[in-house]
């Protein structure tokens, strides 16, 4: 089976154009990022890319769309439409797509008490295994053919300021994945986890403080052998650390739609073991092409 993987979609409104009192200080403060580091700019095309993407599925003959959060800018009602519209008919539907928020969906306290990013796509979150849901949806379980499945955290913790954007599966969250893996319906099939928060940078040192995920070291321990994989996004570089006694195969998409960036991996499962992996790249300028699929020297890295 074959599986798409994006992350740090970042569809992102004009905020010029919303009323100043509707954005919050949460955004005011986030401006600065918008315009004057250029971000607004860099994500201009987030919406026509992922739909190129999505395209892309049928022409690498892939099966399922895997998103590892951050589908919005800044938690907005218009960038969660505008997201969920552009990943098409692929995104109806939990048979061809998972998806998990990142920091970006839940970034105002607002967004988080309303459970914004699940009014959204809670019917993407429905889980195969609803038993193993601990925290909300979290984690849940989709089944896919006799030998993958693939599983959703929630790490994107809601951050008192803006810049603090680190991450926590939590204890709980864990204990149900320890159990969920080991279920007898799962323990033979190859297991994607998504995460939003890295747990190592592309060097394989772990991610600052104030930025990764802080129970990393947790969550790798319970997904210890060749049949898991950890797919994360939040990091806008994209690549792959094979797998150590500490750490699964672990895949960081980058974003997915950031201008000059654009990209995702390709990843192969059979009889239940990842047998293959390649990155593309999809450049806005290439948007009407289909992208190759071959591995790229300059963005894969193993370690």
């Amino acid at each position: 089976m074959r599986f798409l993987h994006c992350s740090d979609l970042h569809v992102t409104q004009r905020y010029r154009h919303v009323p100043w009192l509707s954005l919050g200080w949460h955004r005011w403060a986030a401006m600065w990022e918008v315009t004057v580091r250029g971000r607004g700019e860099a994500y201009r095309n987030a919406g026509l890319t992922v739909e190129q993407i999505v395209r892309d599925l049928e022409g690498h003959g892939a099966d399922h769309l895997l998103v590892s959060g951050d589908f919005t800018g800044y938690a907005m009602e218009d960038e969660f439409r505008a997201a969920r519209a552009a990943l098409g008919l692929v995104g109806r539907s939990r048979a061809t797509c998972s998806v998990i928020p990142g920091n970006h969906d839940t970034f105002t306290p607002e967004s988080v008490q309303c459970n914004r990013f699940e009014q959204h796509f809670g019917d993407l979150l429905e889980s195969d295994l609803p038993e193993y849901c601990a925290v909300g949806p979290y984690p849940f379980i989709h089944l896919k053919n006799d030998d993958v499945a693939v599983v959703g955290l929630h790490s994107a913790q809601k951050a008192l300021f803006p810049g603090f954007a680190y991450g926590e599966v939590g204890r709980t969250q864990l204990d149900a994945l320890a159990a969920l893996v080991d279920d007898r319906r799962v323990r033979h099939r190859a297991v994607l986890v998504m995460v939003h928060h890295a747990p190592f940078r592309a060097d394989g040192t772990p991610d600052v403080a104030h930025h990764g995920l802080r129970d990393a070291a947790s969550l790798n321990a319970v997904l210890r052998g060749e049949r898991f994989a950890l797919l994360h996004g939040h990091l806008h570089e994209r690549f792959h650390l094979a797998a150590t006694s500490s750490r699964p195969q672990t895949f960081c998409a980058g974003s997915s739609t950031l201008r000059g960036n654009e990209g995702y991996w390709v990843i192969d499962v059979v009889n239940g073991r990842i047998s293959g992996t390649a990155h593309v790249r999809a450049p806005v300028s290439a948007l009407s092409r289909t992208p190759s699929l071959a591995p790229s020297r300059a963005t894969e890295s193993v370690h």
